[in-house]
């Protein structure tokens, strides 16, 4: 499913002026367009589909799926986790801090991967979908 991901043209050097913040930004719409790619192809409401992806695209999804990740990363992705989860700030009141902040450092390195190593991206979320059995 992230075959959308492989064909996109690696930026080389759009990443470099982008700060944690921005590429944080970026990785949340990228995620979200990959679970409402991955959701669309199942029969349902749009409100059911709505509900769904947004179960996956919440900060405490987010970061066990960086939990799941950790073993597979390498250490310039750990670097960007890091940089991303040091800049979070304390997020929402109802929210855990660690949590948002776990949260942020994955999409920032969803961000930096989409720019600099699509193909790299795509292995990745294709290995969360290889454990993942919450979808048929």
């Amino acid at each position: 499913m992230s075959d959308w991901i492989r064909a996109q043209a690696t930026q080389v050097g759009i990443a470099d002026g982008l700060g944690p913040l921005q590429l944080a930004w970026l990785g949340d719409a990228v995620w979200e367009l990959h679970q409402r790619l991955r959701h669309c192809r199942r029969p349902g409401r749009s409100d059911d589909l709505h509900r769904a992806v947004v179960a996956e695209v919440k900060a405490a999804a987010q970061a066990d799926l960086l939990e799941r990740l950790d073993p597979l990363l390498t250490d310039q992705e750990r670097d960007w986790v890091r940089r991303g989860r040091n800049r979070a700030g304390r997020g929402p009141r109802r929210g855990e801090a660690s949590i948002y902040g776990r949260a942020t450092g994955f999409e920032t390195m969803v961000g930096w991967l989409f720019l600099q190593n699509p193909a790299r991206l795509a292995e990745l979320l294709d290995r969360l979908e290889e454990t993942d059995t919450a979808l048929p």
